[in-house]
């Protein structure tokens, strides 16, 4: 079946089975931001926005994206490098598997929530999987992006 929706601003349109999984088609037309270390919605990394709010790519059906508009960390490239640069200003970047899932979802949370304590951080972020870090450093680089988002210096 053909598919026709707005990806990182601009309409397009791909052939899709009636099974395959946004992350799939998503994977296909070369968003290789877009990561799927489960396939089981556990890990967070295939996260994406769907008009505006964060999905687990891997559990929404290709053909469910008609007609929305999707955005992939490919389209998020200025706020990538501002987010990018906190992490790595704290050590939070470590294999870097994890990050395209992470910064999608600390996308979501600083439209829905820019004021977040670190407890809500971390409960937002729960669907997260990173293997290499204790989350301490990605939490300290969050707030900073928060920050930055807000243009409020936390305690």
């Amino acid at each position: 079946m053909n598919v026709e929706f707005v990806l990182n601003g601009r309409r397009v349109s791909a052939i899709v089975d009636a099974d395959d999984s946004l992350y799939k088609m998503l994977r296909s037309l070369g968003m290789h931001s877009v990561k799927c270390g489960c396939e089981t919605t556990n890990c967070g990394l295939c996260t994406v926005h769907m008009d505006g709010k964060a999905v687990l790519s891997c559990s929404v059906p290709a053909a469910r994206c008609a007609g929305h508009e999707i955005t992939t960390l490919e389209g998020m490239q200025e706020e990538a490098a501002r987010l990018g640069a906190c992490l790595a200003g704290e050590g939070a970047e470590q294999c870097g598997f994890c990050a395209p899932g992470l910064m999608m979802n600390v996308f979501a949370l600083a439209k829905e929530n820019p004021h977040a304590t670190a407890a809500e951080i971390d409960a937002f972020l729960a669907g997260n999987l990173c293997r290499c870090s204790g989350y301490v450093s990605q939490r300290r680089a969050i707030m900073k992006y928060l920050e930055q988002v807000t243009g409020e210096v936390r305690a």
